[in-house]
């Protein structure tokens, strides 16, 4: 359970730190189109993609 953890946290950091590398004019444009974002759009936007998530792994896990 542990491991799995640690894994899931390990790809989040590699996903992220591609997007900061490879793209960093993308990164930078989401930043300022958040900043811009109502905070509520935001809370609801991460509630659904955290249930998205949350829906594939339990699939995936069988």
């Amino acid at each position: 359970m542990l491991s799995t953890l640690i894994t899931a946290v390990g790809l989040v950091l590699v996903i992220e730190g591609l997007l900061y590398g490879v793209f960093p004019s993308l990164a930078k444009k989401l930043g300022e189109f958040l900043i811009a974002t109502p905070r509520n759009d935001i809370q609801i936007a991460g509630i659904a993609l955290a249930l998205v998530g949350l829906v594939i792994v339990w699939f995936a896990r069988g």
